[in-house]
């Protein structure tokens, strides 16, 4: 790709498909929960598309689309309705979807997003309610269709064209998966399709106030295939531009293993799909009591709960945005601090260790916090124990290690192991001795000058406890030996 992106700007919209996670689907009464169940196990004739077959408008789906809307600071209409989409794919049953079109549920709202230090607001032109499609599996050159998933509630939520990198678009990905798990309205797992993202790309000269040609970016399952995908297709515009061609609006696919995007099909537009109102439906008329009691009813978001830890805890801004990043981590973290209790553990240092040593054992073991073998009170437990000095914090370390391999509790770890520090003033001193006598060379550097060499000595007491002696004891009680051998000199 050519490096001359300087004379270009990217502009980028990004429209997501969220499941919402309702017992039933949109317009029947068949279960939502299709994911790994036997195919076209979980259809009726409504979903199915047969003739005759009459929608009825999931109420719950509504108060979750609702309560989006609110999350990211949209007006919500007091009227709305639903439209047919036609297009006659073998994914969909019925030659059409019910979806919205120009009056949908939610409007013009925006979210803030951070990239590099810095705060950028991303406008939201709309989140209309529709449902799902059925799914295609391509089986050499045959393709089945498994049709739980369709009818399955979909919210369709579209940025205005404010973002300008492939990272501003992950990082608003990122903060919306977050709001969405907050609200418990969505998984918004992308890896099984729960979050679904397409990106509408454009580039044109920098400084111009006209946008170019954008396509349209489809298969974009995880976060790094959004970035991968955007910075590719941004390259390919500019190459096509560079050598005098003209970019084509179409959509286009993303190929993983060829990390790059390929031509699918030629955009449709709206006349396309040949909209009209859905006969079969009413339209949603919402009263301003019934949009306040969701907004009262909303949960504390991600924005509002990291300037609560700010605040309330004293830890640093971006800790707690890795924090309040997942709600199950964000309550773990204050779950910690409250079994602190009378032993007022720091929360810096909770925060500390859940982001170090903690997130690190999870990762290994590629396991979301919900299912860590070490649970809150346990690691207050241990970090009581660091607290207390009764162990340093790398042995620290090594007894979180034992917790999540063992499940012990850490005081029986450190019991049966013998990792308790050592903190016998006599003891320390008699070990201090010992390394002077043993190395010469280095008491003789030190009284020379070189003050580096106590640290040398300290180390040789750190390895002769196993590093169980109190390193702060270790140095007041090395430096007063030192010190008088200095004064006898």
């Amino acid at each position: 790709m050519t490096d001359q992106t300087w004379d270009y700007r990217a502009t980028i919209g990004i429209e997501v498909h969220a499941e919402l996670c309702t017992l039933s689907k949109m317009f029947c009464a068949c279960s939502a929960d299709f994911f790994g169940k036997a195919p076209n196990t979980l259809v009726c004739p409504v979903c199915m598309g047969y003739p005759g077959a009459l929608p009825v408008i999931n109420q719950q789906a509504i108060e979750y689309a609702v309560q989006v809307g609110l999350a990211l600071n949209c007006e919500i209409a007091a009227f709305s309705k639903f439209d047919r989409k036609n297009y006659t794919y073998p994914d969909l049953p019925k030659g059409y979807q019910i979806s919205q079109y120009d009056l949908p549920l939610c409007i013009d709202g925006w979210l803030d997003i951070e990239v590099d230090g810095r705060r950028k607001r991303v406008g939201i032109e709309r989140a209309h309610m529709e449902e799902d499609t059925a799914k295609t599996l391509h089986l050499g050159d045959a393709s089945l269709v498994d049709y739980n998933r369709s009818g399955v509630p979909l919210l369709e939520i579209v940025t205005r064209p404010d973002i300008h990198s492939a990272e501003e678009a992950r990082q608003y990905l990122i903060k919306l998966r977050s709001i969405l798990r907050y609200l418990g309205v969505s998984s918004a797992d992308m890896e099984k399709g729960a979050m679904r993202c397409e990106a509408n790309v454009s580039v044109s000269a920098a400084g111009s106030d006209e946008l170019g040609v954008k396509t349209e970016i489809k298969n974009l399952n995880s976060f790094r295939s959004v970035k991968q995908a955007i910075d590719y297709e941004i390259g390919r515009q500019i190459e096509v531009l560079e050598s005098g061609g003209r970019v084509e609006q179409v959509t286009m696919g993303w190929n993983e293993r060829e990390n790059r995007t390929v031509f699918q099909r030629s955009k449709e537009g709206a006349a396309d799909y040949r909209y009209f109102p859905e006969p079969d439906l009413p339209p949603l008329e919402l009263s301003r009591e019934y949009v306040a009691a969701l907004r009262a009813a909303l949960p504390e978001l991600p924005d509002a709960k990291k300037e609560r830890f700010v605040t309330e805890y004293g830890i640093k801004r971006q800790d707690a945005r890795v924090l309040v990043d997942d709600a199950a981590v964000a309550d773990f973290f204050q779950a910690v601090v409250s079994a602190a209790g009378p032993r007022q553990i720091e929360p810096q240092t909770v925060c500390n260790w859940m982001t170090g040593e903690f997130f690190r054992l999870l990762n290994e073991r590629n396991a979301p916090i919900a299912q860590s073998p070490v649970g809150a009170q346990a690691l207050a437990e241990l970090l009581a124990q660091v607290q207390r000095k009764v162990i340093n914090a790398n042995t620290g370390k090594e007894v979180l290690a034992q917790m999540f391999e063992t499940g012990q509790p850490a005081p029986a770890i450190i019991k049966e192991r013998g990792l308790a520090q050592i903190s016998d003033r006599s003891d320390i001193d008699r070990l201090v001795a010992q390394a002077i006598r043993a190395h010469p060379d280095a008491v003789a550097q030190y009284l020379g000058g070189k003050a580096n060499a106590a640290g040398f000595l300290i180390g040789q007491v750190m390895r002769a406890s196993r590093g169980q002696a109190n390193p702060q004891i270790v140095r007041e009680l090395m430096q007063k030996q030192l010190d008088a051998l200095d004064r006898d000199r």
